[in-house]
């Protein structure tokens, strides 16, 4: 059988496409995840952790390290996790393949497979820090190293390199379509889209709707910030209207992207959120419009929808944070943007069940509207082994 050029071409981008999708590791199931960030030293302890995870089946999880004691509490539990690579180690991996090898040897291979590790981020933020410039020339020779080393030890197919970006990359974005990168950033972010583009790993942002209003609330409407009903923007370029800003985040990166020449990378927002209290400078701080926007975010990402722009991708993305860290540096806020709190109970509503403490000696943890009535069956077997003897 005879194939024309057309079809042959067909085919060979077809079967590409198809290789491609093989080869890569994909680091998220479903669409809502959570960062889980240690900076406390009050917090349930990681097998506790686990057992509310998989309570509130959140099946995704970012950690900002590689703490063996939480990946060791992981094994087992079929919670995918990201593990950190911070930005103190990025010098050394960027200048030696063999220290990305050792590090990776250490803090992923061994806890392979019980514990799925889907991912190693390289640095947060890297490329809006403004106090850490030198940095930014050694982002993609280290996330190279990384990514070569896990090509030895034939991990790629399991384990994703990913770099996550903030809002402060973009020059501007409003409105969505008018997005661009900073020029000053360019000559970093495009070789790094490249090199993410052949290895197929998305483009992660942080996108917090909470720090754009607290910018500037006098002209930014809260409601719209919250998934609230409200009048919305428009964009006149695409035409298309946005009933709320974190959808406009994510579409204004869609744009920079383009622009950029990738117009074809998945976005994942790797945090988002809103803390339950602020200083008095931290407009819009308040436990109502965390349980409003973490409440709204969680049913929209229920809908496997996508954005305005692209509408055929489902948005994902891991929530900031798991827990309040009672330790974190700066303002109010940033100590209070947990959907829980130390001690593992709700820090507020959004349809989650938090661990909470018996009475009894023995520090059991149970969960609300379960633990009863595995204390009722413990209470008749200890009666009738009491009958029996």
């Amino acid at each position: 059988m005879a194939f024309s050029p057309l079809w042959l071409s067909f085919f060979l981008v077809f079967s590409i496409a198809t290789i491609n999708a093989a080869l890569t590791a994909q680091a998220f199931t479903g669409t809502y995840g959570i960062n889980y960030g240690r900076i406390a030293d009050n917090l349930p302890s990681p097998e506790s952790v686990v057992t509310l995870l998989k309570a509130a089946k959140i099946k995704n999880v970012r950690i900002y390290d590689a703490n063996h004691e939480v990946l060791t509490a992981f094994n087992g539990s079929g919670i995918e996790i990201v593990v950190g690579l911070g930005g103190e180690f990025l010098i050394e991996m960027s200048v030696n393949e063999d220290r990305a090898m050792s590090w990776i040897k250490e803090n992923v291979q061994p806890f392979l497979p019980g514990t799925s590790i889907r991912g190693i981020a390289v640095g947060n933020e890297i490329l809006a820090n403004k106090d850490r410039q030198d940095l930014w020339e050694v982002l993609l020779p280290a996330a190279k190293n990384v990514y070569n080393a896990l090509d030895k030890l034939d991990l790629t197919k399991v384990v994703q390199v990913q770099s996550p970006h903030s809002q402060g990359v973009f020059a501007n974005s409003f409105p969505p379509s008018s997005c661009i990168f900073k020029e000053d950033i360019v000559p970093y972010m495009k070789p790094l889209l490249q090199f993410f583009s052949q290895i197929g790993s998305p483009f992660f942002i942080n996108a917090y709707p909470f720090l754009a209003y607290m910018s500037d609330p006098e002209h930014i409407d809260l409601k719209y910030a919250l998934f609230q009903s409200n009048r919305g923007i428009y964009d006149a370029k695409t035409k298309l209207h946005y009933d709320n800003m974190f959808d406009a985040q994510i579409d204004a990166a869609y744009a920079a992207l383009e622009k950029a020449g990738f117009g074809k990378m998945e976005i994942i927002v790797s945090e988002t959120g809103w803390p339950s209290r602020g200083d008095e400078s931290e407009a819009g701080a308040s436990e109502k419009n965390a349980r409003t926007y973490n409440s709204n975010l969680r049913k929209r990402l229920a809908k496997k929808k996508g954005t305005p722009y692209r509408r055929k991708i489902p948005v994902k993305a891991y929530v900031f944070a798991l827990f309040n860290e009672n330790l974190k540096p700066g303002g109010t806020s940033e100590r209070n943007f947990g959907l829980f709190k130390a001690d593992g109970s709700i820090a507020y509503d959004i349809g989650f069940t938090g661990l909470k403490s018996s009475s009894a000696a023995s520090s059991l943890l149970s969960f609300k509207g379960i633990g009863s009535s595995y204390m009722l069956v413990f209470a008749s077997c200890a009666a009738i082994l009491l009958l029996i003897f």
